[in-house]
């Protein structure tokens, strides 16, 4: 099984593609990985996703449907039409997708709005990347359910039991981090790559969203209900891993 973990950006500077082989996974969970990759544009995430059988991207594969049909009547506006409320709550639904709200009541914390916060170009840029998967005749389910997958590297790890605090930002916590990882997974063999995970954090996140991915694939993460799901599909859904990082090692899928 090969799985690939993106850490997407506007450009493809800032943008990281890991690659993690787990074909020799056996009683041991052997897993490897194979190509960490920066400075990755539009057409090398595209072959990857035609090569892995899961990619998880880190970046909102939709908007919130609210906010969606807000615009869209915004820019037909005329006298007599509804009014906008405009008040707090009203924004707050704008702002939040079904997954992010599931994502606050499982982690605690808010992941950036995809409405309002700085990831509106690298979401048009993930648009752009799905539509092109679409045409080549990949699977794309917006809920995880195809080959595609969105994932949250931070809030991964820290249901993993991390402390991801200042990895960011610092490389001697990503080493720090890096290690306690190794400690915990002893099955994965990072090789010549783990210099180039504490240089940079768009790597590192690269990886763990790799991770994050192959737990998906194995059906270990926070699904969407039978009511979520349809807005999921639309929306997008972040997967959680549902499991400890062990059980990557060599867990059966459900």
């Amino acid at each position: 099984m090969l799985i690939a973990g993106v850490d997407l950006a506007a450009e493809p500077k800032g943008t990281a593609l890991a690659l993690i082989d787990w074909a020799k996974a056996g009683s041991k969970g052997n897993a490897k990985l194979v190509h960490l990759e920066l400075g990755v544009n539009d057409e090398r995430i595209i072959d990857a996703s035609k090569q892995a059988e899961k990619i998880g991207i880190d970046c909102a594969l939709g908007w919130p449907i609210e906010f969606v049909d807000f615009v869209v009547a915004h820019s037909q506006i005329e006298p007599g039409a509804s009014p906008i409320d405009g008040g707090i709550d009203w924004r707050r639904r704008m702002a939040y997708r079904e997954t992010d709200r599931q994502v606050r009541e499982i982690t605690g914390r808010w992941p950036l709005s995809v409405s309002t916060d700085r990831l509106g170009l690298t979401a048009m840029r993930c648009a752009g990347l799905l539509s092109k998967m679409l045409q080549g005749g990949l699977e794309v389910d917006r809920s995880g359910g195809g080959r595609v997958v969105e994932i949250y590297p931070g809030a991964s790890l820290r249901l993993w039991g991390f402390d991801t605090t200042g990895y960011r930002i610092s490389a001697e916590r990503r080493a720090d981090l890096l290690a306690q990882i190794e400690t915990q997974a002893p099955w994965f063999e990072l090789g010549e790559f783990a210099e180039l995970m504490v240089q940079s954090c768009d790597a590192f996140d690269a990886v763990i969203a790799a991770l994050a991915t192959r737990s998906a694939a194995l059906g270990h993460y926070q699904k969407p209900n039978e009511a979520q799901l349809r807005q999921a599909q639309i929306e997008g859904w972040i997967a959680l891993p549902s499991k400890p990082l062990g059980s990557l090692a060599n867990a059966p899928s459900d």
